[in-house]
């Protein structure tokens, strides 16, 4: 549905650097840029999630004004073609203002883009831009440099309403950061900078329900595999004996989690969701296996699967901890039965059980 809230929002918006130009002929192409040399940006960004479905998507709002000064950097007079360009795709500009000087502001359409205006600017003097907007988009918001030329005089203030914060790849950290309670504050300053990096702010990332509940379903034989092991040697070793029925009424009620979970998650907040759905699964293991082997299989299905089932799959929920969750799951579990095994004499365990049987 990515395309779909792109369309109402707007997609990951860029704001480029203005820029002017004016003809001579002793510029390649007939032209000459000249760059802002004074930059004064302020930028809001207020992260409004939506969701559609089982997924939240990271829109914002954003309000945008800068005040840019034009320097005629000739001895004589010479008539600026100040540019603005837009965000491309945007979900419309609201409140657009583009003013040059003590003007007032233009109704001028963009081309391609790209509003422009000429001013004729005498010999060494300048002229200021103002320019503002209100718009909406999706994932980040970025402000991009367009060549590797020297920026000069830029200041941009940025205030974001979300604590977690996240610069893009390839933007360049803010020089300032102050946090409070309703978000961040943050600047950039560039007062000669060559080649300067972009700037950028990715929107928060959100708990995605149905990606986590994908993940969980995939893994669960892992952490069914985890905990079965456990509760079949120690039946072995306490000569309880269990039949690959049992067997199989436990791992249904193990897979109960994974099943409710899945549909819950459509109907109710996700750890409301992982909670009935755990309790079910629990009562429906630890209870069957309490009536097949008395307290004792209780007392280990309990704690088994807590860390098996819920521990494990509540890793999920969180981004990078699966991994170093499983990896610590399986060397403790695998110190835990050598401790509990070491003296066993598993040749006379096995020939109990083919007696048994």
């Amino acid at each position: 549905m990515q395309d779909e809230v792109s369309g109402v929002w707007g997609p990951a918006l860029v704001q480029s650097h203005p820029a002017a130009f004016f003809h001579t002929p002793n510029s390649p192409g007939g032209r000459a840029t000249v760059l802002p040399s004074s930059s004064k940006a302020s930028v809001r960004l207020d992260s409004e999630p939506k969701r559609r479905g089982l997924l939240w998507h990271r829109t914002y709002a954003v309000d945008f004004s800068a005040d840019y000064v034009f320097t005629n950097p000739t001895r004589i007079p010479q008539t600026l073609y100040l540019q603005f360009p837009l965000p491309a795709d945007s979900a419309g500009l609201h409140g657009f203002v583009f003013q040059v000087g003590e003007e007032a502001a233009t109704t001028a359409a963009a081309d391609d883009g790209i509003v422009t205006r000429a001013v004729v600017v005498p010999a060494g003097e300048s002229v200021p831009l103002h320019v503002a907007y209100r718009t909406r988009g999706t994932d980040s918001w970025n402000y991009h440099f367009d060549d590797a030329r020297r920026i000069t005089g830029f200041d941009l203030r940025m205030r974001v309403n979300f604590a977690d914060i996240n610069f893009p790849v390839g933007t360049g950290s803010p020089e300032q950061r102050q946090q409070d309670a309703q978000g961040w504050d943050l600047a950039w300053t560039y007062p000669d900078v060559l080649s300067a990096p972009s700037i950028g702010m990715d929107m928060p990332k959100l708990l995605n329900a149905g990606p986590v509940a994908l993940r969980i379903v995939q893994f669960a034989p892992v952490s069914l595999l985890f905990f079965t092991a456990v509760v079949l040697l120690v039946a072995a070793l306490k000569r309880i004996p269990l039949h690959p029925m049992h067997v199989f009424f436990v791992s249904a009620g193990f897979f109960a989690f994974h099943l409710l979970f899945a549909y819950l998650v459509d109907l109710l907040d996700p750890y409301a969701s992982f909670g009935v759905a755990a309790a079910v699964s629990l009562l429906l293991v630890a209870g069957y296996l309490r009536a097949v082997g008395g307290k004792l299989l209780f007392r280990v299905a309990v704690p088994a699967q807590l860390i098996y089932l819920m521990l494990f799959s509540l890793s999920f929920f969180f981004d990078g901890l699966t991994g170093i969750t499983l990896a610590v799951v399986s060397v403790l579990t695998l110190a835990l039965l050598m401790i509990l095994t070491a003296k066993v004499d598993w040749r006379q365990v096995f020939n109990a059980e083919q007696r048994v049987a």
